[in-house]
């Protein structure tokens, strides 16, 4: 098992308006950017293996202020980018269960299989994220490795990593420039 330090990016001003990411790629806003500072220096000299990140600059950015204090190259992996929320990137979350009152419903109904037109689905984004954990957990056998990514990308792991159905993913997205350490199979 490889120690993953699972890290959300920084805040965005969509974080604060309430609108949703997916793979639009906002940057980081004055907050985020302390709060990436703030956690770098408390990363300093925990010893890691490895940075991975999401090539989304508000990820990427996250992970280049960490990697000054550790030390480290970043490494970018596509897939540890955010859920594709399609049609539904960049508006409030309010405004789509109205606009989209079909679309919102299936993905109410289906949490892990529905989808945004034109989005991925929650199950889709677990396989990926998870082919990545697999991946760098192989790379990197005695760990730990620090991994800056997304919201519901890292609770995909979080689910997996508990053994909870990815139908709680949208229940364990991590707050902004936090940690959660778990353990992957390096298998």
């Amino acid at each position: 098992m490889t120690a993953l330090w699972l890290v959300r990016h920084g805040q965005t001003d969509w974080n604060v308006e309430g609108r949703w990411h997916g793979q639009a790629d906002p940057p980081l806003n004055s907050t985020g950017r302390a709060q990436a500072q703030a956690l770098a220096a408390q990363l300093n000299g925990t010893g890691f293996a490895a940075l991975y990140a999401s090539d989304l600059q508000r990820a990427r950015v996250t992970a280049e202020i960490i990697a000054r204090r550790v030390g480290l190259p970043v490494t970018l992996d596509v897939r540890l980018r955010e859920i594709s929320q399609g049609q539904w990137e960049g508006m409030l979350g309010d405004n789509v269960s109205e606009q989209y009152p079909g679309e919102w419903a299936a993905r109410v109904a289906d949490p892990v299989h529905g989808r945004a037109p034109g989005g991925e689905s929650v199950g889709e984004v677990a396989a990926r994220v998870w082919a990545a954990a697999g991946d760098i957990a192989r790379a990197h056998p005695a760990g730990p490795v620090l991994v800056v990514s997304h919201g519901l990308a890292l609770a995909t792991l979080l689910c997996r990593a508990r053994g909870l159905p990815l139908t709680e993913a949208r229940l364990l997205i991590p707050d902004n420039a936090r940690v959660e350490v778990i353990d992957w199979p390096a298998r």
